[in-house]
């Protein structure tokens, strides 16, 4: 394709799954399986977030299930279950359709997915033998996909992959990169912590190395009147900006809270980062001479005491009095504790994990409920992440089917998405075993797609949970799109280019050892209408418009299958997979599939 025809049709997708997102074009027909009344959620002018209209007066609505109830229920179709496994999952396959169709409910199959053993990297790296001329960072790609696409424990890694964009390091940074198995050891803290309590996780990203020295905290020294010496602030800053409480205060619902003048407050001061900078002075690098003979690049930071602030911390309303003694465990729990049962905290989390698997936009009572859940999980503990992902996907907005064709719900498919979703709807292998994506294929894969896992260019991540794109119809609507902040012409042709060599080539880019299966939608290649309902099943849970439907049919009957004495078994067999890649091409570039809802 010409150059300039790639960048206009760049130009036109991007427009168009804008629209889609925004409710724009032929909506599919959808068949609600569940009986909620709950009537449209339209962009709020004021403050960019859904609120529910009031249902007619004449028509009472019934009462609306709670989280709990609906984990108590099943998917009424596979449809429906590939829906859910969309959001819960790195996409849904054939396999996994029929264990969440099989489980006795949602709740079961969560509490499936948790009880199955952790994925250690640092294991398998540890079980792999590595020479001084391997690039261990090869191994940081290639395992992401293995575990995202092959992996048993869809859950815990598709949660561990939104934490990773929420408590962000990168292996763009100098010091991560070389301290591989201190920063692997960082991606297993996340995994081991998906189900567990965010007090913890809090910690523990606290106290790693490699947070440490990517936000530059590590060998923090104490003031010094006398030198002018002040602590870093990078992390006092972001551990709050971007960790737990942002930067304006929020009600329970996530709507801001406004002073006399409309202006919304904010969270922190300068005083309060300058305070709370003050605790994370004196953490350094564990070293075998300070602790003993276990493995370093696995153990949390330490004290180094002399080098700790002993002056009165100030912060958030909290103050830890002058001592002449360093204190810092005293100073690190009464620090942690406050940002952790600060009020910001539930519906911030909820918002950024609605976000990463439901929706952009959600409705200030789904928000609300699920900060609820944060607040106390029922049996009077804050901060239980089970809990809290449980009231996310069971939540009667992310369930209702209805929801999907309404103009403020659903989010964009990341470019990582996107291609975990296609590798698991169509089987891939990976003939080594290990899903070679190598650090050359992440540049080009980065190149290609706009971002590559672990790779983000700063702590905040690829995109901003509110961003809106500059005089798009979101942004006039009042409404948020985080990934479109990826969203390009060069990258939205990236993405295409990279699909083609996924369907035509094989993976990694430039090599063939992951390969996607075909061989179960050949019978179908003969019955272009029977193709493109395979690919309503596998990429869209049964919400293919008849536009697209009719596009992929009349785009796949273009392709002649041989005739005669033409009509050999290996050229019949090469027609039929040009038909099926075709298909796949199509459906995988749609906006239907782009925008997932």
């Amino acid at each position: 394709m010409h150059s300039f025809s790639v960048y206009r049709f760049s130009a036109i997708l991007i427009a168009t799954a804008v629209v889609a997102a925004c409710g724009g074009g032929e909506q599919s027909n959808i068949n609600p399986a569940m009986t909620s009344t709950t009537s449209a959620a339209l962009p709020d002018p004021s403050t960019g977030v859904g609120v529910a209209t009031a249902a007619p007066a004449a028509t009472p609505a019934a009462p609306q299930p709670s989280w709990v109830d609906i984990a108590a229920t099943k998917p009424a179709s596979s449809a429906e279950a590939a829906r859910f496994l969309t959001q819960a999952s790195f996409g849904p396959t054939e396999a996994s359709v029929a264990q969440l169709m099989a489980a006795p409910s949602y709740g079961a199959w969560f509490d499936q997915q948790r009880a199955l053993p952790l994925t250690s990297r640092i294991a398998r790296l540890s079980a792999k033998p590595w020479s001084a001329t391997d690039n261990l960072n090869d191994f940081v790609t290639a395992n992401f996909y293995q575990d995202a696409v092959d992996g048993n424990d869809q859950l815990r890694q598709r949660i561990h992959y939104a934490l990773s964009n929420i408590f962000v390091i990168s292996f763009n940074d100098a010091v991560v990169r070389t301290n591989t198995r201190e920063s692997i050891n960082y991606l297993d803290t996340l995994s081991a912590n998906a189900f567990g309590n965010f007090r913890t996780l809090l910690e523990q990203v606290t106290r790693s190395p490699t947070m440490g020295s990517f936000l530059t905290y590590e060998n923090n020294q104490k003031e010094n009147p006398a030198t002018g010496t002040h602590p870093d602030e990078n992390y006092a800053r972001e551990v709050m900006q971007l960790f737990t409480l942002g930067l304006t205060q929020l009600n329970q619902d996530g709507s801001a809270r406004l002073d006399a003048t409309g202006a919304p407050l904010p969270t922190y001061t300068q005083d309060d980062i300058s305070g709370l900078a003050k605790v994370f002075t004196g953490l350094v690098r564990y070293r075998a001479s300070r602790g003993g003979s276990v493995d370093a690049a696995l153990q949390p930071m330490q004290w180094r005491s002399a080098s700790h602030s002993t002056s009165e911390k100030r912060f958030l309303g909290t103050t830890i009095a002058a001592t002449s003694t360093a204190n810092p465990d005293a100073d690190l729990k009464i620090a942690l504790d406050t940002l952790f049962n600060h009020p910001n905290v539930g519906p911030f989390i909820a918002r950024r994990l609605i976000q990463q698997f439901v929706t952009s936009n959600p409705g200030a009572a789904y928000i609300g409920r699920v900060a609820a859940a944060f607040n106390d999980n029922g049996n009077g503990q804050r901060g239980d992440l089970a809990t809290v992902m449980k009231a996310v996907l069971f939540d009667p907005e992310a369930r209702d089917l209805r929801r999907s064709a309404e103009p403020s719900f659903g989010k964009l498919r990341d470019p990582t998405l996107r291609v975990t979703a296609l590798l698991r709807a169509f089987g891939a292998s990976s003939a080594s075993g290990t899903f070679p994506f190598t650090e050359f294929d992440e540049s080009s894969q980065s190149d290609a797609i706009g971002m590559t896992p672990y790779h983000a260019p700063s702590v905040f991540n690829f995109w901003s949970p509110g961003y809106s794109p500059p005089g798009s119809p979101l942004a006039a609507n009042g409404l948020v799109g985080p990934e479109l902040q990826v969203a390009n012409e060069v990258s939205v042709a990236g993405n295409l280019n990279y699909l083609r060599a996924m369907l035509f080539v094989g993976l990694p880019l430039n090599q063939t050892d992951i390969q996607l299966s075909l061989d179960s939608l050949l019978a179908k290649a003969s019955d272009p209408g029977a193709l493109a309902d395979s690919m309503n099943s596998r990429l869209l849970y049964g919400q293919m418009s008849p536009v697209l439907r009719q596009a992929i049919t009349s785009a796949v009957t273009t392709v002649a299958l041989p005739a005669g004495a033409a009509a050999t078994p290996a050229a019949m067999d090469a027609a039929r997979r040009k038909r099926i890649r075709l298909a796949i091409y199509l459906t995988a570039a749609s906006p239907e599939f782009i925008v997932q809802r």
